[in-house]
């Protein structure tokens, strides 16, 4: 393997008229710690193997899963070996390894959670070598900047809006029609997902916010109501739009908003949380939670099983080719955009919490 670490400015040998180039920038990092660990090298060009495709990475998405892994601090622990981050991208697939059905040279695609267990498979190179079973269709009316977007936020959500009593486990345009959703931090990457998602599907979608600006993010994303999660009174005001209660809760905060999703959520629903911004550690009210026959629903979409992933994958591209999943600061996603060699500012701004969905140019 040919490395050259470093800033690299131009450089003769980069894939031009469908040829494929001997090398390729990737960004790396060997142990784990701030943005500084990364460095720009040259590598080889990697061929694909049995049930692998190769993409030629246009776009990388960038998530908080990302700066997590790289600092140690996530629940998905990476090995101190050498790793590209970026879990999420979109490009075309250049080559294809043996046993690999359904995709094709030449294949516009997104990639989810690329890099899962495959140090060297994250997005933040020229090409990177992805197991087919991650990579899915990216339909003509997608730009690439959607298929970056999607991945982690657009899984996760789907997995989040699936595993309720009162929902079925498959969306489509009317599966959760008469249905109220509550979508906690629907400024956010997951919650801006959520919300189209669950508003395609037909449902009512209420989504929390933390102030007037988010409120507007939420809203343009398409969500029926927005209520500030700091109002004294907001659950009351759920319980106004949802008088019997609430039949799903999508959650990012799930110690934090507690006690205001026990309180507005109607018998048997489900409190799907994927993660706990804020850290406080969840307390349940017992009583209350066993009265409603509460079902509270951990989401993590590493271990989630291949049966769930082929569902999201199939229902997340139905709802593009319905054009439902735009981003974009006028879908409520604002991009903010970075080249390739500046990954470790793009990671720093989403470990910043910066509002909206960074993206990495890369082809």
């Amino acid at each position: 393997m040919t490395y050259r670490s470093g800033r690299i400015g131009g450089w003769g040998n980069r894939a031009c008229g469908g040829a494929v180039a001997s090398l390729m920038r990737s960004i790396t990092y060997m142990t784990p710690g701030d943005s500084s660990v990364l460095s720009l090298v040259e590598r080889e060009v990697p061929e694909p193997a049995a049930g692998e495709v190769r993409v030629r990475i246009h776009v990388s998405g960038v998530n908080p899963t990302d700066w997590k892994s790289r600092t140690g601090a996530s629940t998905v622990k990476i090995e101190p070996v050498e790793t590209v981050p970026n879990q999420d991208g979109a490009g075309v697939v250049d080559a294809v390894g043996p046993d690999v059905v359904g995709l094709s040279v030449g294949d516009r695609v997104w990639l989810g959670i690329s890099g899962w267990q495959r140090p060297l498979g994250g997005t933040a190179q020229d090409y990177t070598i992805a197991l087919a079973e991650r990579v899915f269709p990216l339909p003509d009316n997608a730009d690439f900047d959607l298929g970056a977007s999607l991945g982690v936020p657009a899984v996760t959500a789907h997995r989040a809006l699936t595993v309720g009593e009162l929902i079925p486990n498959r969306l489509a345009p009317g599966s959760l029609s008469g249905a109220t959703v509550l979508v906690a931090g629907g400024a956010g990457a997951v919650g801006h997902a959520a919300i189209q998602l669950a508003r395609w599907a037909g449902a009512t979608v209420i989504a929390t916010v933390s102030g007037d600006e988010k409120a507007s993010l939420a809203a343009a994303a398409g969500a029926h109501h927005t209520i500030n999660y700091r109002d004294s009174d907001a659950a009351a005001q759920v319980r106004v739009i949802a008088p019997e209660g609430v039949d799903h809760v999508v959650e990012v905060a799930a110690g934090a908003n507690s006690p205001l999703n026990v309180a507005v959520v109607k018998e048997r629903a489900t409190i799907a949380s994927y993660a706990n911004d804020g850290g406080a550690s969840p307390t349940f009210d017992v009583g209350a939670s066993m009265r409603l026959n509460l079902r509270y629903q951990w989401v993590l979409i590493y271990t989630m099983g291949a049966e769930a992933w082929r569902a999201a994958g199939d229902d997340i591209a139905a709802a593009l080719k319905d054009d439902a999943l735009p981003v974009g600061a006028t879908a409520g996603l604002p991009l903010h955009r970075f080249p390739l060699e500046q990954t470790a500012a793009a990671h720093d701004a989403v470990e910043n919490n910066i509002v909206g969905k960074a993206l990495i140019d890369v082809a």
